[in-house]
């Protein structure tokens, strides 16, 4: 999937025109396989899953990419992620033997 967004008709009211949201749709499906389409539905079903990418997509470009290169360099089951008393996250790859992932929120 593209990591590409695109917002359209910011400045429209939500009562806009049936057809430009059928045609908006349509070239919004065509841009995806049937898979991909499927897991979208499926993630994004997830509670807090828009609030969760509003808060990456507003992260700065590099922060961004620092987190994108930390999740591509590991497999989610072998990091560690913590929150402290500040707010501030910490994440870590652990040993891959590792069976039950801590996840600390204060």
């Amino acid at each position: 999937m593209s990591a590409e967004s695109v917002v359209y008709y910011l400045n429209r009211v939500p009562e806009s025109d049936p057809n430009d949201q059928t045609e908006w749709l349509l070239t919004a499906l065509g841009q995806y396989t049937g898979a991909e389409l499927r897991e979208l539905l499926y993630v994004a079903e997830e509670p807090g899953f828009f609030e969760l990418m509003r808060g990456l997509f507003a992260l700065p470009d590099e922060s961004r990419a620092v987190l994108q290169q930390f999740l591509e360099a590991g497999r989610p089951a072998t990091m560690n992620a913590a929150v402290d008393s500040k707010g501030r996250l910490t994440l870590e790859h652990t040993e891959a033997s590792v069976k039950q992932l801590p996840v600390i929120a204060n």
